[in-house]
């Protein structure tokens, strides 16, 4: 495959999946396997695009249509967007094999196989473009998959969930369409470098400062980070179980990413940029905020989709800490954070869905008993559920190892302790998740066996969390060349 095809492959091939099972979305069979298979090629395909990238054997910019660099739409070949890809790959297809027992006919002729591919691919597109207005449509672009799939059971509870996804979504849009404006009227670029390039070379200025602010808001509402956080527990625990484990594993990391882009790459967050100064200590804030208050959220509720929720923004806080670190290490540890909580918040939402599936119940005071019942399933759960709390030498403890300690050598000890006391709460909402859904007694109805495709989907995540475990050493590399790609984006160098 040429340089011309692979670098937009990620995102072509999900697309052309999807249209193939628009086609024939009343032969069910077959558009079941061509969801499969696609996602099964885009990991292929994904895979390859990271060696060849990460060798040096592929052009590391492609710009289409013939515009003129700066303003047309371009996709780039560098970290971390090239990692946060085959990671994506990764979850679609685990979720694909899920869905052959969790998505029946009814939603596939909805629509099911469609949607979720095109919102791979839109995903994929805001991982590779280095473009802040194509960013800006990817994430539109997966704002429209996202509530087609909340709302494909047209259930009330869905179209409430998806009211408020669509209203906060396209609050958080006009943001960053503002912010992107105005950084385009202030440099004359929309390109990533060429943008951060211009504005280095200014002073600060009232125009610059209301840009930050906008894209700052913009992408908080996105990752749900305080005071934003409310909108999203309400509004994920509606849709269909596969695809809110995508949502869970995806969506918010995709605002995190954006955040991470803006600020590390164009405004220098980690490489002495201009304004850094002035964001840093808000960062820190709202990271402290999120992850107290999201883990307190946890804490109160009995409904896993709910707990789970509370959880998937309580790591978005985890990960902004290493934008109010300021340092290439402090970048770097938000890119690991970011990997490690995609797949373990993905793997948790396919659990929560065997145990509803098992026990008839979302409520984690009437499940119980699935480790007499499924002791392989209990044991495949307790890797996210282990990995999530922090527990070594799971991925969850490398994370919030190097995050806590480049708080301390940062000599902002205080997030540091933020970071610990989230910990401890997590620990303890994720052995009340664990006890309560494997170790108690059930009441009510006998539990039932839960599907050998859940079990298969759930063991390939988890197996992915214990590699990153057991070999972090890899993932860490990758994280400091994310961090100083960023840093070069923002002319802060190699």
């Amino acid at each position: 495959m040429t340089d011309a095809l692979l670098l937009p492959a990620p995102v072509i091939l999900p697309f052309i999946g999807a249209a193939l099972v628009l086609i024939l979305r009343a032969r069910i069979a077959l558009t079941r396997a061509i969801g499969l298979i696609t996602n099964g090629l885009l990991l292929v395909v994904s895979l390859l695009l990271f060696v060849q990238a990460n060798g040096g054997n592929l052009v590391p910019l492609t710009v289409f249509g013939g515009w003129p660099h700066g303003i047309s739409i371009s996709f780039s070949a560098t970290m971390p967007g090239l990692v946060l890809v085959v990671v994506t790959a990764l979850i679609a297809f685990a979720s694909a094999i899920y869905a052959l027992v969790d998505v029946g006919p009814r939603r596939r002729r909805a629509g099911y196989d469609a949607l979720m591919l095109a919102m791979t691919g839109a995903v994929n597109g805001a991982f590779l473009t280095r473009d802040l207005f194509n960013l800006y449509v990817w994430f539109e672009l997966a704002l429209i998959a996202a509530l087609g799939l909340l709302t494909l059971d047209r259930r009330p509870a869905q179209i409430d969930g998806a009211i408020r996804y669509a209203s906060f979504s396209m609050l958080a849009a006009t943001f960053i369409l503002l912010g992107v404006g105005m950084i385009y009227g202030i440099t004359g670029t929309l390109d990533v470098g060429a943008a951060a390039t211009a504005l280095a070379s200014r002073p600060p200025s009232f125009a610059s400062a209301t840009a930050t602010a906008l894209l700052m808001a913009g992408f908080a509402l996105k990752a749900g980070l305080f005071p934003f956080h409310l909108w999203l527990p309400a509004s994920y625990h509606t849709g269909p179980l596969t695809a809110v484990a995508v949502f869970a594993g995806l969506l918010t990391k995709m605002g995190f990413y954006a955040l991470l882009l803006v600020f590390a790459g164009v405004f220098g967050v980690g490489a002495g940029g201009i304004g850094a100064a002035q964001m840093v200590p808000v960062f820190g804030w709202i990271a402290a905020a999120t992850i107290l208050i999201c883990c307190a959220g946890a804490l109160a509720h009995t409904d896993m989709r709910r707990i789970l929720a509370y959880h998937i923004v309580a790591q978005v806080g985890y990960m902004t800490i290493g934008l109010a670190i300021a340092t290439r290490e402090g970048i770097a540890g938000a890119v690991f954070y970011m990997v490690h909580s995609i797949i373990v918040q993905a793997n948790l939402f396919l659990g929560a869905g065997l145990i509803r599936r098992a026990s008839g119940s979302w409520d984690l005071t009437r499940a119980g008993g699935m480790a007499r019942t499924n002791p392989l399933f209990s044991l495949v759960l307790a890797v996210p559920v282990l990995s999530l709390a922090g527990i070594p030498p799971l991925s969850g403890f490398w994370a919030k190892f190097i995050v806590i300690r480049e708080s301390f050598d940062a000599g902002m000890a205080w997030l540091g302790i933020i970071a610990l006391i989230g910990g401890l709460m997590t620990i303890v909402s994720m052995s009340i998740f664990w006890s309560d859904a494997c170790w108690k007694e059930p009441r009510g109805k006998p539990v039932r066996k839960v599907p050998l495709a859940g079990l298969i989907a759930m063991a390939i995540l988890s197996g992915a969390t214990i590699a990153i475990g057991l070999l972090p050493q890899s993932l860490w590399t990758l994280s400091l060349l994310s961090s100083r790609a960023l840093a070069a984006v923002s002319g802060g160098g190699l």
